[in-house]
């Protein structure tokens, strides 16, 4: 007899950008040369000194469990990071480590969501918000952005998305697909909304907070607002800003009692993180910084070289990413266009496929991140694909009919 999935499983997909990567990998393994804007990691090493701290953590047999919540060496790193870069204060137990911010995020949902409670998420998103939520029995409410307002939620759209059964907020910044920061001023507002509903936290997703490419930095919303950080939940992680996507840490920073109830989810499922990764990962937040500017540098440099291709395109419309290493322009101009070959583009999936296979250059369709008809760009590659890859994009628009 077959065994049959759970109710729990059918609820959620595989993630459509795992999905994609699988499929690029087929085609260059198939022999094609496929440029491929799909990818979500920095393209960099990962720094010689953290790699150093790893090995030198195995070499001295730090290689045993660490407690649930990970080790303090490393809390205390990443209460160190928060006071000294963003002016938060938090005690050790206010720290959660988890196999990168995507198990941060699961466990808070996991041990906070029962049945029919209602977390907002604002479209675009990234594309695993609404499947987490699925999966501990939560209902994911999609407030759709404009393009017209940068993909920025407004307080008003937020205010009219919260209910009674409203558990969490879900604010990421620098955005993944968009690319876009919210102002000081955007956060505090957005906040005062949440502030007006007792029952309702929030979670800003920092992960991208280094890659900021505008003048001043990322600013985080209890940075803006205060008052609110007894009700949110601060995650972020070292894989981007330090290349480190396959060591796998991630943390989060807030009230005790929830922190308390994501390390006893942990317990009872991966038990703690791989001490030789919290290991490295101290090395990552208190050692060098140069290489995160350096890396910063190079990720404008290559928006800065896109967008001046991507913005002589007529059918794309293209709003300049702030931060993140993600362009998402939309393409509502493509659609009902006929390609060479005379089949009708329907869709963005059709036009990020005709992309795929006309001119050999690998995008993600929008709908996967909740916003159609759109495609997610990604330029954590090195810069001669970011420029042929965009060439080839423009060429392709000005081949359709």
């Amino acid at each position: 007899m077959f065994l049959t999935p759970s109710d729990r499983l059918s609820r959620i997909k595989p993630s459509p950008s795992s999905v994609a990567r699988a499929r690029v990998l087929e085609l260059m393994q198939q022999g094609r040369q496929i440029l491929d804007l799909t990818i979500g990691e920095p393209d960099f090493d990962t720094p010689g000194h953290v790699k150093a701290a790893g090995i030198s953590a195995i070499e001295r047999g730090d290689t045993k469990y660490t407690g649930a919540a990970g080790t303090i060496e490393l809390r205390r790193a990443i209460a160190g990071k928060l006071e000294r870069e963003n002016g938060l204060r938090f005690e050790p137990a206010q720290i959660f480590v988890g196999a990168g911010a995507k198990q941060v995020l699961h466990n808070a949902f996991a041990a906070t969501l029962n049945a029919g409670d209602e977390v907002i998420i604002p479209a675009p998103y990234w594309v695993s918000y609404p499947d987490m939520v699925l999966l501990s029995d939560g209902v994911p409410v999609v407030v759709p952005t404009s393009v017209d307002n940068s993909y920025k939620l407004t307080p008003s759209e937020l205010e009219a998305a919260i209910t009674p059964r409203t558990r969490w907020v879900i604010l990421n910044s620098p955005n993944n697909p968009t690319g876009v920061s919210y102002t000081r001023a955007e956060r505090r507002a957005l906040a005062d909304v949440i502030l007006r509903h007792d029952g309702v936290w929030l979670i800003t997703d920092d992960i991208y907070e280094h890659f900021h490419y505008d003048s001043g930095r990322s600013i985080s919303p209890v940075e803006a607002a205060p008052e609110l950080i007894d009700r949110t939940l601060i995650v972020n992680g070292v894989s981007k800003s330090y290349a480190m996507t396959g060591w796998r840490i991630g943390y989060g920073a807030g009230p005790a009692a929830l922190i308390n109830l994501m390390v006893t989810l942990q317990s009872q499922t991966t038990s703690c993180v791989s001490s030789i990764s919290q290991a490295a990962a101290v090395q990552a937040l208190n050692g060098p910084q140069d290489f995160v500017a350096q890396c910063v540098a190079e990720f404008k440099e290559r928006r800065d070289l896109a967008m001046s291709i991507l913005n002589t395109v007529h059918l794309l419309r293209c709003v300049t990413p702030s931060g993140a290493f993600y362009i998402f322009p939309s393409c509502a101009g493509v659609i009902g266009k006929r390609t060479p070959a005379g089949r009708v583009i329907e869709t963005d999936f059709d036009f990020s496929m005709y992309l795929l296979e006309e001119v050999s250059v690998a995008v993600l369709d929008g709908a996967a991140y909740g916003m159609s008809p759109s495609i997610r760009l990604s330029f954590a590659t090195s810069i001669d694909i970011v420029k042929t890859a965009c060439l080839r994009i423009k060429e392709a628009c000005e081949a359709l009919t």
